[in-house]
């Protein structure tokens, strides 16, 4: 039961985490980093520092998860 547990709270932080980021108007698309390829009738959007910055936070996520429960 501790696994269901740990599974539902970590659920709630990240809806916690992103209801906080709309309340905020916190917008991650679009950093420096980000690779954007535009032409005539294509584009194309590549998002390594958003996928970097989403990444970090998660992994941060779990190990405060793993080290608590």
């Amino acid at each position: 039961m501790k696994t269901i547990a740990a599974v539902f709270i970590t659920i709630g932080i990240l809806f916690l985490i992103i209801g906080l980021m709309f309340a905020f108007n916190i917008k991650l698309g679009r950093l420096p980093g980000d690779i954007i390829i535009k032409r005539e009738n294509f584009v194309l959007y590549i998002p390594i520092t958003t996928m970097l910055i989403v990444s970090g936070l998660g992994t941060l996520l779990s190990i405060i998860i793993r080290r608590f429960f």
